[in-house]
């Protein structure tokens, strides 16, 4: 069985979601047969590259929320995260472009280091306050997952993996994906949003059957 899963990086969701995922495997009585693989989406295609701005001025506008009301929903969001294991620090935290980064996550594809490379960008951002949003910053946390610095440089100088990034956003796209992330097993059965293990493990046998 194969499971498809779109995501983006800086999507906090999408990092709770994963751990969700992982519990639900870790029970599923077949979890060798399971292939994952990770799918980049991009939230923000429009914000420019190599530049960052503030992700909280950035919730505000979107959403139109006061000061205010973006501190409380961080707060809620770290407080989900943590009920995960997962280390959330949003305070001053930057947003911008992650094209560079699902690049990346693609090269990282072809050495079988896909999830490790997933892991190490989320807890980056998340936890660490670390950019993925310039290549000087994502070519030092490649080498932290054993990828060659120089391999990972003239990937995203040469933008490598654009193509391949473009063709998961335009696969989600077909599929009907305006948010992340976003679970697909076995191509057959859907599954949306950061939902409970008991969800992803019905979705397994479900596909598994």
């Amino acid at each position: 069985m194969r499971v498809d899963i779109w995501s983006d990086l800086v999507c906090p969701w999408c990092y709770v979601g994963k751990r969700r995922f992982e519990k639900a495997l870790a029970r599923y009585g077949h979890r060798d047969d399971v292939q994952i693989v990770h799918r980049s989406f991009q939230l923000n295609p429009a914000a420019p590259r190599d530049t960052t701005s503030s992700r909280r001025e950035m919730l505000m506008h979107k959403y139109r929320l006061s000061p205010e009301q973006v501190v409380e929903m961080d707060g809620r969001m770290t407080q989900t995260a943590a009920g995960e294991g997962l280390d959330f620090k949003l305070e001053g935290t930057l947003t911008g472009n992650t094209f560079y980064a699902h690049q990346l996550v693609h090269l990282a594809q072809t050495h079988g280091l896909q999830d490790a490379a997933m892991e190490r960008l989320y807890r980056a951002y998340f936890t660490e306050q670390r950019s993925l949003f310039d290549q000087g910053s994502l070519i030092d946390l490649a080498t932290d997952i054993s990828l060659d610095r120089d391999e990972a440089a003239a990937a995203l100088r040469e933008n490598r993996y654009a193509d391949a990034v473009n063709a998961d956003i335009d696969l989600a796209r077909r599929l009907g994906a305006t948010g992340v992330p976003l679970f697909v097993f076995d191509g057959r059965y859907g599954v949306s949003g950061a939902q409970a293990p008991e969800v992803f493990l019905d979705a397994l046998r479900k596909a598994a059957a």
